[in-house]
């Protein structure tokens, strides 16, 4: 982990105030696609700075919905939202950037740019907040041999397997070290160890002070690592302490 330790604590990107109080909240959230039924209804949860939660569900249940909400891609139909203790129906849409650059996403979809390589796509949280080129390629590098890709630094998405994309996703989503970390499935598309590993990762920068929401299939992680789970039944969520 000590690699992971440098590249997380360097501080290579300029943070705000270490977060705390409530990370995420959801108020009587009800949610709905177009006229049809409501995907999830009188959602009410509390999320504190610097928690770690596992979200399961059935396939179709609405986690990536209740994930979709949590990162501003989705509006509630009703209910409200707060992110950072800030209400985000109260939010202009200049303030939206700000905020979402404190929330990092692994996508299930991995939504990498073709046009770039491994590590240009990881690079781009950093480059966009104005890191130096000299960190740049310090420390983007280390992570990524630190996911098992030191040998694709230069390869471009279309040449990857879905586990090497998945890694190269989690890598740009943990690299900036997000006050919230967002992930969906992110262990669908690789293999036992490296789902470990990433895992240690999601960890690690949890020890940091990252509030992290991982949704997952994966029964044998959520037990094995023992964090408390939001769990979406029928539209609505509880929160259940680990066994």
């Amino acid at each position: 982990m000590v690699i992971l330790g440098r590249v997380l604590e360097t501080g290579t990107v300029q943070r705000q105030a270490a977060t705390r109080g409530n990370v995420v909240q959801f108020k009587s959230v009800g949610l709905r696609y177009g006229s049809g039924p409501e995907v999830l209804q009188d959602i009410a949860f509390t999320l504190p700075a610097g928690s770690f939660h596992f979200l399961t569900g059935l396939s179709g249940a609405g986690k990536s919905s209740l994930l979709r909400l949590m990162y501003l891609a989705q509006r509630p139909t009703r209910g409200r939202v707060l992110l950072f203790e800030k209400d985000t129906a109260d939010l202009a849409r200049s303030q939206m950037p700000a905020l979402r650059r404190r929330i990092g996403v692994v996508f299930q979809e991995f939504r990498l740019l073709d046009h770039l390589s491994a590590l240009d796509n990881v690079a781009l949280p950093l480059r966009v907040a104005g890191v130096s080129e000299t960190d740049v390629q310090r420390y983007v590098p280390e992570l990524l041999t630190w996911v098992g890709l030191a040998d694709q630094l230069h390869a471009k998405p279309h040449t990857l397997s879905g586990g090497q994309k998945q890694r190269v996703a989690i890598a740009r989503a943990v690299i900036g070290r997000p006050d919230l970390l967002l992930a969906d499935e992110p262990t669908g598309n690789v293999d036992d160890q490296m789902a470990m590993r990433l895992l240690y990762l999601f960890e690690e920068l949890n020890k940091l002070g990252t509030t992290v929401v991982i949704a997952t299939h994966n029964e044998a992680l959520v037990t094995r690592f023992r964090h408390p789970r939001l769990i979406i039944d029928h539209g609505q969520v509880s929160q259940v302490a680990p066994l």
